[in-house]
């Protein structure tokens, strides 16, 4: 087990500090729903003694180890006195058929806080403890029923904001990323079994592939990985979506801005200048496009450190931004370093107050006339932000994208492929291109979890929530 290592150490920490140690095979039991009154909650218990804890701890007209496998049974929870916890469905599903490949016991309770925790607190008095942060999907890793890109796309499916989003963490988790990485994961093993081959059996007469014929399998691969590598970008924006932000002057509208395109309103609005002194950020689905909104402070001389550390944010925000809309109001004077900020196509000019009258500053003025008061202009700043969103290529237009885990690993792949083909441009005997292909072998088995890489797990779970 991958954490066979840390448990050891862990066991010498617990026994001093009087605790009782972990042992691999636990059984654990968490609350798998979010806090909160709900008609329903869900309470769940894996490992070898799940069906044990749940006789301990149900009453009904027959045992739960007697219960068929994935089918409900009515019945009540009591605790160690006898005493009744709540009237509850419960089902078991029987190792290896079930989430996390071990036995589970899936007990469905009324929604409150107090009673879903009592139900939780009898399952860890008759013997389960409580599960770590995404310890039923590691065990469904360990246990085989996905790979890492699997358990990572459970994530990204609670998480999803938008109907690509959601498609894109459901074909990960059918495990598509999956197949493309172990397809590359093969073309390695392949190169490397001829070359490795030729060097461990001379007498034999392997000679392995080289000069062209070898350079372009290698090729090949490194074309694979760059291809997934190009959709870092699309994964960033599935899961997070463009980072747009509203900035100018105090007063502008940045705040109106916000309000309009949420629908409701978000932010206090105030003709008193610097009203917004932290940056606000908001989630929209624009047709289906995440956008992150962010709401700055105005941009101002200031005297008050509370809203020069709000503008120093601002600039902060400004330097991440994929996308600025930088807000005037056209009813006043405009600026003198109003339109000095160099822009690379990822900034729109917008004059807001398009129902006053315009200054004659801004006469043939090239931006978006548009008014937060009466909505006008606003459909057509929705149509342009789409457009640079799609000329940068922001858009995500394939659902397989990686993540940031994923672009580091094949990121390291490439590079050692590159040193591989240095190695071939200089003639060094097989033994050093094996090396670099090996790392190469190793940094994409890291993606989906085919190696015992500690830091990696527990970077993966740790995201997740307890129950999960």
């Amino acid at each position: 087990m991958h954490r066979r290592a840390e448990r050891d150490s862990e066991r010498s920490r617990d026994l001093i500090a009087g605790e009782q140690p972990i042992t691999v095979g636990e059984t654990i039991a968490a609350i798998s729903t979010p806090a909160g009154e709900g008609a329903i909650a869900l309470v769940r218990i894996s490992g070898v003694n799940a069906v044990h804890v749940a006789n301990k701890i149900f009453r009904g007209k027959e045992k739960p180890s007697r219960f068929a496998s994935h089918v409900q049974h009515f019945g009540e929870i009591v605790d160690a006195s006898e005493r009744l916890v709540d009237q509850v469905m419960l089902s078991i599903h029987q190792a290896p058929t079930s989430y996390t490949g071990e036995d589970l016991v899936e007990i469905s309770c009324h929604g409150g806080v107090l009673v879903s925790a009592n139900v939780l607190e009898a399952c860890l008095r008759a013997g389960a403890r409580a599960a770590r942060p995404g310890e039923f999907t590691e065990r469904a890793f360990l246990n085989g029923k996905m790979d890492l890109t699997q358990a990572e796309a459970v994530i990204d499916l609670i998480r999803a904001k938008t109907d690509l989003a959601l498609r894109s963490a459901t074909e990960q988790l059918e495990g598509r990323l999956g197949e493309k990485i172990g397809k590359i994961r093969c073309e390695f093993i392949s190169l490397l079994a001829h070359i490795n081959a030729s060097i461990d059996f001379p007498e034999e007469g392997i000679a392995p592939d080289e000069g062209e014929k070898l350079l372009a399998r290698l090729d090949s691969v490194c074309e694979e990985i760059g291809a997934l590598l190009a959709t870092a970008d699309q994964g960033r924006i599935l899961r997070e979506g463009v980072r747009v932000v509203i900035y100018g002057a105090t007063n502008a509208g940045k705040s109106s801005l916000l309000n309009q395109l949420l629908g409701y309103e978000r932010v206090i609005v105030s003709e008193t200048h610097g009203t917004t002194r932290d940056t606000i950020e908001e989630m929209i689905n624009l047709r289906g496009v995440p956008i992150r909104l962010l709401d700055t402070a105005g941009l101002r001389t200031s005297t008050s450190n509370v809203e020069r550390e709000g503008i120093a944010r601002t600039e902060k925000s400004l330097q991440t931004a994929d996308l600025r809309l930088h807000i005037a109001d056209r009813n006043a004077s405009r600026p003198s370093h109003f339109d000095k900020r160099a822009d690379n196509g990822s900034e729109i000019v917008l004059l807001n107050k398009s129902d006053l009258p315009e200054h004659h500053d801004w006469k043939h003025f090239e931006a978006l006339r548009i008014s937060c008061a009466t909505g006008e202009g606003l459909p057509d700043l929705e149509k342009e932000i789409l457009a640079r969103i799609t000329k940068q290529n922001l858009k995500p237009e394939s659902t397989v994208a990686i993540n940031t885990r994923h672009r580091d690993c094949l990121r390291r792949a490439l590079e050692s492929c590159n040193r591989a083909r240095m190695a071939m441009r200089d003639r060094l005997t097989p033994e050093y291109i094996a090396v670099d292909l090996n790392e190469a072998l190793c940094a994409v088995g890291e993606v989906i979890g085919a190696v015992d890489v500690e830091q990696i797990l527990d970077s993966v779970f740790g995201q997740f929530c307890i129950g999960k």
